[in-house]
């Protein structure tokens, strides 16, 4: 079952947040063998786009921590409101997907841009 874990970004502004992948046990998971993608849509049966959110798994993958971030001009793109998002990793020798985060993103609004 994949961790909760919700997230605000401002519309128009770059956005990075480092989320840690953990073990049954609540410890660092080892990501080496592993890739990671995560997306938003606007609801999970949304029939819209969904963005891709870029995924990195950090230099130390035995911390197991993953990087998502969106660029300030993919922010713009993204309406001021409420998205669904997950995160999933991908044993690269097996082929594995596991969803290990999903949450909420709520997007604000931006004056200037």
């Amino acid at each position: 079952m994949a961790a909760i874990a919700n997230l605000t970004l401002d519309q128009g502004a770059t956005f990075n947040s480092d989320v840690t992948v953990k073990d049954s046990n609540g410890n660092a998971f080892n990501l080496t063998g592993y890739t990671a993608s995560a997306k938003m849509a606007k609801g999970y049966a949304s029939t819209r786009t969904r963005t891709t959110i870029t995924a990195t798994v950090n230099g130390d993958p035995t911390t197991g921590i993953v990087t998502l971030s969106l660029t300030a001009d993919e922010t713009s793109a993204l309406d001021a409101e409420r998205y669904v998002y997950d995160l999933e990793i991908l044993q690269t020798s097996t082929s594995t997907i596991t969803r290990v985060i999903e949450g909420i993103i709520t997007v604000r609004p931006s004056v200037t841009t």
